[in-house]
């Protein structure tokens, strides 16, 4: 089974509590998701994040109909946590959200790594397109939220880390051959 990866991350101006508790809250995922995917958290009340949470979600990949759930794996505040899909559309899915406070602004990291039914087939022709805008558009709605960092503040780099403007974010196979 092949396994291929998305990283992409985003430089935010705000202190990694408030980035964290941002993300300790699922039903901003709702948020931080495009509304072409239809996506709707099913599990019911206020949900406790810790590890061992399961989230029910309910979406359209390309028009069909998903159910999917997740179990957070790891729950480090205000650091990391790790959701993985425990029934879903792909056949592995492992997402870390890496967090890292410098200068008084936060790098939230998105590590995915996944694998999907078609193998690479299926992942050059449709996944990793898909999942390209899908961080691209959650990239977006956390500057929107957060606000940006000007290239020249972010510490130690000539450069934004995260997004090239026309290839997205970083895609990947489990052997780090870009695809």
């Amino acid at each position: 089974m092949r396994e291929f990866s998305i990283q992409c991350a985003v430089w935010l101006p705000k202190p990694v509590e408030e980035v964290f508790a941002f993300f300790s809250d699922a039903r901003n995922l709702e948020l931080l998701t495009p509304s072409w995917l239809h996506f709707q958290i099913l599990t019911d009340g206020p949900i406790a994040m810790s590890e061992g949470q399961t989230i029910d979600y309910r979406l359209r990949l390309r028009g069909i109909p998903v159910r999917w759930r997740s179990c957070i794996t790891r729950w480090e505040p205000p650091t990391l946590f790790v959701d993985e899909q425990v029934r879903g559309p792909y056949r592995v899915w492992i997402h870390e959200h890496r967090f890292r406070e410098m200068a008084g602004m936060t790098l939230a990291e998105d590590v995915v790594r996944y694998s999907v039914p078609g193998g690479w087939l299926a992942n050059r022709l449709f996944v990793r397109r898909d999942l390209a805008k899908i961080f691209r558009f959650r990239h977006d709605q956390l500057e929107a939220v957060f606000g940006s960092v000007p290239k020249t503040k972010i510490p130690g780099s000539k450069s934004p880390i995260g997004f090239h403007p026309k290839r997205g974010p970083a895609v990947s196979d489990a052997d780090g051959k870009r695809s």
